[in-house]
């Protein structure tokens, strides 16, 4: 189905093989590295090495035992990763160089992240750009001046710094850092290497104790919308979780907000008082005044807007700062609150031009193949969906108003981890698809699968349990009883039996690719290539398809899972495909 473990660990088991033979244990423990002296370079190490390499960091024995460790004690995570950047050769005080934008949030802080780049890789500056997860392949998640850097180059700094973190793992109790630790570190690396401008952080989970808080001195922060996720990790209120996402702030540096409800908002005040830090409260995207048209943003949903507006003051600080360097920092009028609502100035046109033009894939992304249109949004919290229902209903009513004919709706869902699928699922029902269509976060069931979209952390049988529940839920939500007896779509060796009530209309499928060629029913040209392996269906499953053959349009939204979206641009985006 995909590559096996011990295939990765043996990939991995090269790089040790190597070193080894080059005895050169003594000359990483002895020798400091500077982040700019490159390593001698690895011959024989390719890309697909390097992230079998890394997915290993996944499932590491002592990197578990790091976060069971440490998860009573957050302090510890950040102590551990000064560790490992040290280890790997870099210093905290070096990070200072990269003038980092460092934002957080529950919904939009990656869209934003995305606008704050463009903004100012559009006035000429070098930018980094650190995100996650990636949708399709790893290096997506480093970017310079916009694009992920490439797989010589990944490849390149992927093994200067693992070879400087494993060669001093027996001296440090055999420990190496978990995956989005080693990326961070990684990215650190490549922007001081590639001497970037300024670096955009998005932080992965939290803020507070999250390993991108390493940070010292960022030049400005960022805090997107608030809502409830990672509740194991970051509280189970949204109070609790706008402590943690505050916790970036810095004494001194300034911080921008979007309108948050009334409760975290108090708390992010608290937060920004104790710390010193000066926060501002962004306007309306319409209290930006403009000589003429209003702003036009590239990526599409209401939502987007204040997203945008935060954008817009995060580059503006940062410019100010770069272009006038002797300007101090302006306190918030009102101490007493510790707040003040940030200035709608004029966007200049390169701001104007930087939103307009940016791409952020995976996220209110639309795509038409024929007479098949993909609605893609990596929604996967009930605030984020609520955004998805809206700009889909939106948007595929406008497409099928001129589709001249009709349409079939069709949801293609998953959700991972702890997240409330039922909740989610529910804030769907709206939206009248005539077919749900369920399946795990796997891209095909052979074993060809890029190893960049491996997740050793969760078996195949939990995914399509997860699957068969959501399949449950909907069936629940939409009134319909469950039935005894289900009849099998896919049979396959290395797989459990995925299967689908009679007489429904929700499917289950073992793999991405196995749910668009049943849901496109040939009619996308894409999915249709000699190249693209069709994975056979019962008679039954078949002529359940009746009406996407005989549909003028076909109009599919994937959501719940930016997991599920990434595999699903695997195949219809042949940029992705590289």
């Amino acid at each position: 189905m995909m590559v096996r473990f011990s295939r990765v660990l043996e990939r991995g088991s090269v790089f040790a093989a190597f070193l080894r033979q080059k005895d050169w244990s003594s000359k990483f423990t002895t020798v400091k590295y500077s982040s700019t002296k490159a390593e001698p370079r690895l011959h024989r190490m390719e890309y697909q090495d390097a992230v079998c390499t890394l997915n290993t960091l996944q499932t590491n024995a002592c990197a578990l035992e790091q976060v069971r460790r440490e998860r009573g004690h957050p302090q510890l995570q950040l102590q551990a990763m000064r560790g490992f950047l040290e280890r790997a050769g870099l210093v905290v005080e070096e990070l200072d160089h990269l003038n980092i934008i460092h934002v957080t949030g529950t919904k939009g802080k990656g869209s934003t992240c995305a606008f704050t780049e463009h903004i100012l890789r559009s006035y000429g500056f070098r930018t980094g750009f650190y995100s996650s997860p990636h949708l399709v392949e790893v290096r997506e998640r480093i970017r310079i001046n916009g694009k992920p850097i490439g797989k010589e180059l990944f490849t390149k700094y992927f093994w200067q710094v693992y070879g400087r973190l494993y060669e001093t793992k027996d001296t440090h109790g055999g420990s190496m850092p978990a995956y989005f630790r080693f990326l961070t570190i990684l990215a650190f690396h490549v922007f001081l290497q590639e001497k970037v401008d300024l670096a955009v952080i998005e932080v992965g989970i939290g803020g507070a104790y999250d390993c991108t808080n390493i940070i010292r001195r960022p030049w400005v922060c960022g805090i997107a919308s608030l809502g409830i996720d990672h509740t194991s990790i970051l509280g189970d209120t949204i109070e609790k979780i706008a402590w943690q996402k505050g916790g970036i702030f810095k004494p001194g540096v300034p911080a921008f907000t979007v309108k948050q409800p009334d409760g975290p908002m108090m708390v992010l005040k608290e937060r920004a008082k104790e710390i010193g830090c000066p926060l501002w409260v962004c306007p309306e995207l319409e209290e930006y005044p403009a000589d003429s048209e209003p702003l036009r943003l590239g990526l599409a949903g209401h939502h987007q807007r204040s997203n945008a507006s935060l954008a817009l003051q995060l580059s503006h600080s940062w410019l100010q700062r770069r272009c006038l360097p002797d300007q101090s920092i302006p306190s918030p009028a009102d101490e007493s609150k510790g707040v003040s609502p940030a200035a709608g100035f004029q966007p200049s046109p390169i701001m104007a031009k930087g939103l307009e033009d940016t791409e952020w894939p995976g996220r209110t992304q639309t795509l038409k193949h024929g007479p098949v249109t993909y609605f893609l949004d990596g929604a996967h919290t009930t605030r984020s969906m609520l955004a998805c229902v809206s700009w889909f209903s939106k948007v595929a009513s406008q497409h099928e108003r001129t589709t001249g004919g009709p349409v079939v709706r069709v949801l293609l869902f998953n959700a991972t981890g702890e997240r409330d699928s039922a909740a989610m699922l529910k804030l769907l029902v709206p939206c009248h698809f005539d077919f749900a269509v369920f399946c795990p976060n796997i891209t095909e069931a052979i074993a060809s699968c890029n190893a960049d979209q491996q997740n050793f952390n969760v078996s195949v049988e939990n995914m399509l349990t997860r699957c068969l529940d959501n399949q449950r839920s909907w069936r629940l939500l939409n009134g319909q009883e469950e039935k005894p007896g289900a009849q099998l779509l896919i049979s396959r060796d290395a797989l459990p039996l995925v299967a689908a009530e009679r007489c429904s209309k929700t499917l289950v499928f073992p793999c991405i690719l196995s749910a668009l060629q049943w849901l496109s029913q040939g009619r996308d040209s894409v999915l249709a290539h000699p190249d693209k392996r069709v994975i056979p269906v019962k008679p039954s499953v078949t002529a359940k398809a009746a009406p996407l053959r005989d549909a003028a349009g076909i109009h599919v939204l994937v959501a719940g899972s930016l997991h599920l979206v990434g595999g699903v641009l695997k195949h219809l985006d042949p940029s992705f495909a590289s």
